[in-house]
This record gives C-alpha cells, sequence and structure tokens, in this order.
C-alpha cells in the first residue's frame, strides 16, 4: 500500500546513538516539532554485507542532508545493544564505526509492520499451539521515506535486500520537493537543481519541452 501522501505513523521507537544513549524517536514529530525533513532509510540486518555500504554512504552525504535541512535516520529491526556493538566494529572488520545518525532500534516490529516494509511470505495460525507461524525472513526490506516539515510523506521506495541504494537520488528528490515548495513550479524527469522547471498547465510543458 501507498504512503505517499499520507502522514508519517505517529509512533515512538526506542533508538541509539554513536555514545551508546537510548532514546525514544518518534519521526514524525522530528519532523513537525523541528520543522525539517526527515530521510528514514531501513536496512535488514546489523552485521551483513550491502547494509554497511548504504550506512556509511549516508554518513558521507550527512553534510548535504544537513544543508538541506534534513535530519538523516537508519532503522531496522534489530536491538539498540546490537546496533552499538556494530557502532563500535571498525571499517576494517566490517562496521560502522564513525557513524553519527540514530538508529532505530523497531524489535517489536510495530513500525516496520505498519509501514508494510517486513519481508513476510505467508503467515498461518496452528489452532492446537495458537500461534502464528510465518514464513519469511521478518526483517525489512531496503525501504526509505522522505517526510516533509508537516509530516507528510512525499517519498517512499523500497528495494530487495541485494540491491543497494543510491543517496544521491534522495538529495536530488529534496531539492525538487523544496523547488516545488519555493517556486511553485513542478519538476521534470532528470530535473536537479539549477535546472529548468515548469508551471503546471498546459503552456508550462509546451514552453518547457520546445525549449528542450
Amino acid at each position: 500500500m501507498a504512503l505517499v501522501g499520507k502522514t508519517f505513523p505517529d509512533m515512538s521507537v526506542k533508538a541509539i546513538d554513536e555514545m551508546g544513549d537510548a532514546f525514544q524517536i518518534n519521526v514524525l514529530k522530528q519532523a513537525v516539532d523541528n520543522k525539517k525533513k526527515v530521510c528514514l532509510f531501513w536496512y535488514p540486518k546489523d552485521f551483513t554485507f550491502v547494509c554497511p555500504t548504504e550506512i556509511r554512504a549516508f554518513q558521507d552525504a550527512l553534510g548535504e542532508f544537513e544543508k538541506r535541512n534534513t535530519v538523516v535516520i537508519g532503522a531496522s529491526v534489530d536491538t539498540a545493544e546490537v546496533h552499538f556493538a556494530w557502532l563500535n566494529t571498525s571499517k576494517d572488520n566490517g562496521g560502522i564505526e564513525g557513524v553519527t545518525f540514530p538508529l532505530l532500534a523497531d524489535t517489536n516490529r510495530n513500525l516496520s509492520s505498519q509501514l508494510g516494509i517486513l519481508d513476510v511470505v505467508s503467515e498461518s495460525y496452528n489452532e492446537e499451539t495458537g500461534n502464528v507461524m510465518i514464513e519469511g525472513s521478518y526483517v525489512t526490506y531496503r525501504a526509505t521515506y522522505l517526510i516533509d516539515e508537516e509530516g507528510k510523506i512525499f517519498h517512499e521506495s523500497v528495494n530487495d535486500m541485494p540491491l543497494g541504494r543510491n543517496v544521491g537520488e534522495y538529495l536530488r528528490l529534496i531539492d525538487a520537493y523544496t523547488h516545488v515548495q519555493e517556486k511553485g513550479e513542478v519538476c521534470p524527469a532528470n530535473w536537479e537543481e539549477g535546472k529548468d522547471a515548469m508551471q503546471a498547465n498546459r503552456d508550462g510543458v509546451a514552453s518547457y519541452l520546445s525549449a528542450h
């Protein structure tokens, strides 16, 4: 189910930072209360393979997100303690030491379930035991949410487990959305900061296409 255009769920989740401090983060309130955009990215598991490359890519681009008034938050269903262990593992050993943005620990899967991003192939109910049996890894796909200052989701994307993200694309999307907010124009295909946008009407698209 697409969530673009909807308000991000109002839910607090345990998180941890690079100092080992545990606290609660409400992503919606991070956006609304601080009047900032939020880039929330989910990854499957700590101590894995594609995940640290993505986390480090977001860290490398953190200054660019901050220039755009955007908070970066990582998330998985691992515990805060496992997050902290990974944060204390060096790059040479496959770790994410040096990462400074917070990591959500959605261990009860309340938020990831509401977003519908868990790898669940099927569920079945065992009447004898009263248990629900789940087929699938029950970890999240590589989902990314961009949330505006009012708490509205203006972008969501989900990659399968083996496919790493292009962090630069999220910066481009933030630039485009900010342009729409500030200029009232819409952004055509492959738009980048400094390029022509257009008015959302017949004359606008005709003028744009004739010039390009």
